[in-house]
């Protein structure tokens, strides 16, 4: 695929700032929120053959842009020196886990990734989030992933567990060490408890990545992710494209 045309590019831009806006004014604008809009051009995405030929596929069957798509992708890559499983948290339609399946078929070892979902939606949203009442994003289910997974992608080293991750299905996770988690889960607990349970796990180097930070709907990530900063063992990378990524830095 070669780079977006003028008119494609200039299409893709009204997209977003139409999104943006509806995140904004969905609900009255909180003064910590603003519409961001970074000028930077640089596309690799568009010259990566191989994320683009899974990214075709996949994007059907997650809520994710191609932007998050990509760095989930680049990131991962960069964990090859690393030990341990690939765990996602929040797998939705399997888009994002295919995604990172496929990436990690190219790591050394081939490690494991663990697809972890309730496929009911939402579970533990409390006080922190104001958006969420639990049970949204229900619109999925364990056969419709593992269609995608299995018969329409061939993904092998692939393990799908269903129930809420880490107090039920936690145990089924073989390995001692987690080298990436991808978390998108939209709600402050949920996402506590999952780091609770990876960080401990996690080797120096070790990344985690979550989904909808400083999204106006996902309030409780973005404050989940921000109690975080002070916190003398990692790095977090506020991303503008509505990802953050923490760096583990010490043991």
């Amino acid at each position: 695929m070669s780079a977006l045309t003028a008119s494609q590019w200039i299409r893709r831009l009204g997209g977003r700032v139409v999104g943006g806006i509806g995140q904004i004014f969905g609900r009255p604008p909180a003064p910590r929120h603003g519409l961001v809009l970074p000028t930077a051009t640089y596309a690799p995405w568009n010259h990566d053959p191989e994320f683009l030929e899974i990214y075709r596929v996949a994007r059907e069957n997650t809520l994710v842009d191609e932007l998050r798509c990509f760095e989930l992708w680049q990131l991962l890559a960069q964990t090859a020196q690393l030990e341990g499983a690939i765990v996602e948290v929040g797998v939705w339609r399997g888009g994002t886990g295919a995604i990172l399946a496929r990436q990690a078929a190219n790591l050394p070892g081939s490690p494991t990734v663990y697809l972890c979902d309730t496929f009911r939606g939402v579970v533990k949203a409390g006080r922190e989030d104001a958006s969420y009442r639990n049970g949204e994003h229900s619109d999925t289910s364990l056969a419709l992933v593992t269609d995608l997974l299995h018969r329409r992608l061939g993904l092998g080293t692939v393990r799908l567990l269903e129930g809420i991750f880490p107090d039920q299905t936690a145990g089924l996770i073989t390995e001692s060490r987690v080298r990436f988690c991808h978390i998108d889960v939209d709600v402050y607990q949920s996402a506590a408890d999952i780091l609770a349970w990876v960080w401990p796990r996690m080797p120096v180097g070790g990344l985690v990545v979550y989904d909808d930070y400083g999204f106006p709907r996902c309030d409780g990530i973005t404050r989940h992710v921000d109690e975080q900063r002070t916190l003398a063992d990692r790095v977090v990378i506020h991303n503008l494209n509505g990802h953050a990524v923490v760096l583990k830095t010490a043991g």
